[in-house]
Order: structure tokens, then sequence, then C-alpha cells
């Protein structure tokens, strides 16, 4: 793989890693815009991995088991490659996970979106949105005026927002920062509704809000 990436003129290594915990330690020191993932590592999987991060780079699996592929995409990775992996192969993966950040980057950049609700794609504007709610195998999105059904997992959710707009605050609930009104007894309060914050959420949280 490191020869591979030598040899692309749009790829520059910036660390190869033994253990994905290596490379969760990597990635708080350095921009990461794709990772070359092995599934089967030592004391944390490469699916451990992607679940812990909160921002996620483009995501490619690695794997001599085919078995994965399903899981793989379960987890939203742009690509998934099979040992040994071939050079052409290798490329085809690039060019998706290229793919997929122009689309996300172009996504953030015009604050609209198109969801899958009832049916039906429905253009929905993030600006509008005050939070997102768990439903099961659903979730519920609340803007301004309306609430869209969308079948989605609350982490498929999250990778697909903009990280500067949105948090995840509950295990249950995301919430757009600009719309908090106020924090209270381990509580946000938007638009007079009271969304809770989960203990594992808050120092995180903390971290994003603006205070004097």
């Amino acid at each position: 793989m490191e020869h591979f990436i030598a040899r692309h003129d749009a790829l520059e290594l910036v660390g190869s890693c033994e253990s994905a915990i290596e490379a969760a330690n990597l990635m708080k020191r350095e921009a990461v815009d794709l990772i070359f993932l092995d599934v089967e590592m030592p004391e944390m999987s490469g699916m451990e991995l992607i679940e812990s991060l909160t921002n996620r780079p483009q995501i490619v699996l690695v794997t001599a088991k085919e078995e994965y592929a399903v899981e793989a995409f379960d987890v939203d990775v742009a690509d998934y490659l099979l040992k040994p992996v071939k050079y052409a192969r290798f490329l085809k993966a690039v060019e998706r996970a290229e793919r997929q950040a122009r689309l996300a980057r172009a996504t953030a950049a015009s604050e609209c979106v198109f969801i899958k609700t009832e049916g039906r794609l429905v253009k929905l504007d993030l600006t509008l949105v005050r939070w997102i709610e768990a439903q099961g195998d659903y979730v519920m999105i609340h803007t301004d005026d309306k609430r869209y059904l969308v079948h989605s997992t609350m982490k498929g959710m999250q990778d697909r927002l903009p990280a500067r707009d949105f948090a995840r605050v509950h295990r249950s609930y995301i919430v757009r920062l600009d719309r908090i009104a106020d924090i209270a007894n381990a509580s946000i309060v938007i638009d007079r509704s009271v969304i809770p914050i989960g203990a594992s959420f808050k120092e995180e949280l903390f971290t994003r809000l603006k205070l004097l």
C-alpha cells in the first residue's frame, strides 16, 4: 500500500501505523483526508476505530476476508479492497474517495442536502434543522416548521452532517450548535424544547462552545 501511495501524484503518505490505536493517536496530531484501514488488527479492530471517530476522513477498508464487505458498507466507507490489492483496483478506490470528498465539501458549502423520507427525496436546508432524535431504526429531523423521519442510525447521520455546525450531545440526540439558547442542569434548551446531555458527550460539547 505504501508503494501504491508513493506512485499516486494526488496522495501524500502522512504515516503508516501497525495498530488502530497508533492510527488514532496519529490523527490527533496530523490532518488526514484518507485512510487505508485494515479490519483485523491487535487491541482495536478497524471497525472499532471507525466507530470511535467523531470527524471521519474518507476510509477505504483493506482485508483478506470477503465476509467483511457488507459490514464495511454498513459503516459507510468509501470503498473496500480485498487482498492482495492490485494497483488498478487501488486507483478506483482513490477515485471513489475523491468523489465522496468533493460531494461532502459541496454539501457543506451549499447548506442543503437531499433526504429520503416517505418514499421520496426531499431537499433539506440544514440551517433550518434544530435537532435530530433517534427513533429506533430511524431518526427524526426537527426543523423550524416540519419533522422528517429518515431511515438512518445516529452514527450514520452524525458522519454525514457538517461537524462545524452539529454536535452529538446524547446517544439519542444531535443538535445544531447555533440553535442552542440555554444550557442548565445537564440539559439544552432549543426553542423551549429541553434536550438531555449525555455524560459521555458533555466534555466534547463544551469544547465546541464559545465561552467568555
